[in-house]
């Protein structure tokens, strides 16, 4: 993976988690504790934060860091655990597989 391609993730991820939690950039930028132009250079692929500035958005959108920086597509890490919770019923775990991975990919 080349770095131009990381950091297009990093940017789309930021993006996906902020429109999941429903915040526009400015309420991003007040719960990480950086500025608005700096979330939207982000976002935009202008800037690249530093790992303590990775560490702050990734607190405020209550992600992990890495999940910044994965690739779409990927399941999701807790595929194993919903599988164990429900596999007396095969259906409704392939239910909770396929929602799980519908809100990683939104």
């Amino acid at each position: 993976m080349t770095d131009k391609e990381l950091r297009a993730i990093f940017c789309k991820n930021i993006k996906d988690f902020r429109i999941r939690n429903n915040w526009s950039q400015v309420a991003l930028a007040q719960k990480a504790g950086v500025s608005v132009n700096f979330i939207n250079d982000i976002e935009s692929g202008k800037k690249w934060a530093s790992p303590v500035t990775m560490v702050k958005i990734a607190d405020a959108l209550d992600v992990q860091v890495y999940e910044l920086l994965r690739p779409a597509g990927l399941p999701p890490d807790n595929l194993n655990s919903i599988m164990r919770k429900y596999a007396d019923n095969v259906n409704e775990a392939l239910e909770s597989v396929r929602l799980a991975f519908l809100k990683e990919t939104v």
